[in-house]
């Protein structure tokens, strides 16, 4: 019995002996599967760049330029940047006034309507209005004696014109009323556009116009070489100040002031010798005294056809840009040269060491007469030969000189004229 009884003894023993080995091993396979996840986490975190052994929250940040290498260009130097666009003369000739007639009044707008885009580039964009815009009460004429319709400032400003050129040697083709009608409509309907060149009668003080952007101040003056028609007004008291005129006491005092006034002047001349090409006598001149006084840019017209750019030395060292003439920019005189005009592109630039002309240059223009007797005026660039073919602007009835006109432009502007003007 003893023996039986002694056997059940181990028997029970032995089992708590193997009970407390599968535990232990249970709690080691544990222990093993627990340091096995938390490897895998901890790889699995090094591979997507959260970390390890940290808790989220004291997990430092990894600059973005340490994951992802970075490049800085230069800054640009800071500063002020004016763009001017510029287009010779409107002739509001009779044949283009009846074209823009229709329903009982005028509508000019067609005639800017395809370097509408462009003028909106620029801060000042200036035309030289060759007539007069004395109004429908004055009666509406055309060559010898121009006076033209109101409706052609609503157009001028409509296209973006802020400056408009009117010294010119048919301002006082309506007399005195014609100026002062101009003058009033402009006021009254755009009070915020520069009518440069002429003075409501009565004046007896010029004031200098200045252009301002961000303390950029430029100064623009506009005079013509005379008139036509009435020159004793501008001898007379209460109308000697009707038309600025290029009188050289004048003209320096007005370019003294307005270098006190600005930081860059543009001087607008209405000078040269109609139909020609060749820089005359009187523009030499007077770019001689312009240069002189300290100008920095000249916008010529009234030769009704382009002449060349240059830059002169001035006895300061500095240089002076002259368009000695930008042509027509819309007409009926009938020819291929008085339909090739040009609108002077330049960009001006102000920063702490000064004031420059960054850019310049040229984009040939050509006014264009549908075969339905309707004007306007293209970029060069932009004219096609079907287009020459249908224009009818001139009056031998052949074809318009597309690769003539391109040829001209070469000639006279060379490398100014923009590549893609053919």
């Amino acid at each position: 019995m003893r023996r039986k009884k002694g056997k059940h003894r181990r028997g029970k023993a032995e089992r708590r002996r193997v009970v407390r080995l599968q535990r232990m091993a249970l709690a080691a396979a544990a222990l093993v599967l627990v340091l096995v996840l938390a490897a895998l986490r901890s790889s699995s975190g090094e591979k997507e760049g959260v970390g390890s052994g940290k808790p989220e929250r004291e997990q430092e940040a990894v600059p973005a330029a340490a994951l992802y290498p970075q490049t800085f260009e230069k800054p640009e130097p800071e500063g002020v940047e004016i763009q001017i666009r510029m287009v010779g003369d409107v002739i509001l000739h009779e044949d283009v006034c009846e074209s823009c007639y229709e329903n009982g009044t005028y509508d000019f707008s067609g005639l800017f309507t395809n370097i509408r885009e462009e003028l909106s580039k620029a801060d000042l964009a200036l035309v030289n209005q060759e007539t007069i815009l004395g109004g429908e009460e004055l009666g509406i004429f055309g060559y010898p004696q121009f006076n033209s319709p109101h409706q052609e400032a609503d157009a001028l400003a409509g296209a973006g014109f802020n400056v408009i050129l009117q010294a010119t040697n048919h301002a006082l083709d309506a007399g005195v009323q014609g100026v002062d009608n101009t003058l009033q409509y402009w006021k009254n309907n755009y009070p915020g556009t520069a009518v440069l060149g002429i003075h409501q009668s009565g004046t007896e003080e010029r004031n200098i116009y200045v252009y301002e952007k961000e303390g950029f101040r430029v100064s623009v003056l506009n005079y013509t070489y005379g008139t036509n028609v009435y020159p004793e007004l501008l001898e007379e008291t209460g109308t000697r100040h009707l038309v600025d005129v290029l009188e050289e006491d004048m003209v320096r005092e007005d370019i003294r002031k307005a270098k006190e006034l600005s930081d860059f002047v543009i001087v607008c001349p209405h000078w040269g010798t109609e139909n020609s090409y060749e820089i005359s006598q009187e523009q030499r001149h007077w770019t001689d005294i312009f240069s002189d006084c300290g100008v920095d840019l000249v916008l010529g017209t009234h030769p009704h056809v382009v002449q060349p750019a240059e830059l002169v030395q001035r006895a300061d060292g500095q240089e002076m840009l002259v368009y000695y003439s930008l042509g027509n920019f819309v007409s009926n005189q009938e020819s291929a040269d008085n339909a090739l005009g040009a609108m002077a592109q330049i960009t001006l630039w102000k920063d702490e060491s000064g004031v420059s002309i960054r850019e310049y240059g040229v984009r040939p223009v050509v006014t264009h007469e549908s075969p339905e007797g309707e004007f306007t005026s293209y970029f060069l660039d932009q004219y096609t030969e079907e287009m020459a073919r249908e224009n009818q602007i001139l009056n031998t009835g052949e074809t318009f000189p597309l690769e003539e006109s391109r040829n001209r432009c070469r000639e006279i502007f060379g490398s100014l004229v923009s590549e893609s003007a053919g």
